[in-house]
C-alpha cells in the first residue's frame, strides 16, 4: 500500500470544509507548544491501533496523519498498514511547513 503526501493547501481545504480529521502524532509537549487548529493529538509514543480506529470510526471524517515534518506520520502509516489498517494519507510538510508559511497556530 502506498503513502499519499498531502500538501498545505489540501490540508487547509479539508479542515475548512470539515472533511478531514487531522491526527497529530507528535508528542504531547510538542502539540501543547503549538498545533494546527482543528487537529487532534494522538502521540506516536502511546500509539494504540484500536483506540485510533475507534476515533476514526466515531468521527467519520477522512483521516490524515500529521507530525512535525512528515517523518513520524509516514512511519505511523507504515506501521498501521503493517497491522492491516488501510490508512494512506499524511501531511508531508507537517507542522513546520504550516508554521513557517505563517498559517494560524493554536
Amino acid at each position: 500500500m502506498a503513502i499519499v503526501d498531502w500538501d498545505r493547501d489540501a490540508v487547509k481545504n479539508g479542515l475548512a470544509d470539515g472533511s478531514v480529521l487531522l491526527i497529530d502524532v507528535r508528542e504531547p509537549n510538542e502539540f501543547a507548544a503549538g498545533h494546527i487548529p482543528g487537529s487532534v493529538s494522538f502521540p506516536l509514543s502511546d500509539f494504540d491501533v484500536e483506540r485510533l480506529q475507534a476515533l476514526i470510526a466515531a468521527d467519520g471524517r477522512r483521516p490524515v496523519l500529521s507530525c512535525a515534518a512528515g517523518v513520524r506520520s509516514a512511519r505511523a502509516l507504515q506501521y498501521l498498514q503493517g497491522q492491516g489498517i488501510p490508512l494512506t494519507e499524511h501531511y508531508a510538510g507537517g507542522f513546520k511547513d504550516w508554521a513557517n508559511a505563517g498559517e494560524t497556530v493554536e
